[in-house]
């Protein structure tokens, strides 16, 4: 009887296990897609310009 509640607790464990790891995938996989859509809306230029918006006011 013990080993068979041993055996359960363990696939119980590995399930769990399992469906973090799933989840954790999923959760980099929906960051990655919103760093990308950011980058690409921010664009490649970042001069002085962008600094001062983006801080709110510029120093020179």
């Amino acid at each position: 009887m013990i080993l068979w509640i041993l055996l359960f607790l363990l696939i119980l464990v590995v399930f769990g296990f399992g469906f973090t790891m799933q989840a954790l995938w999923w959760a980099a996989a929906v960051l990655l897609v919103v760093w990308i859509f950011g980058f690409a809306r921010r664009g490649r230029g970042g001069g002085r310009r962008s600094r001062g918006r983006r801080y709110g006011r510029s120093r020179g």
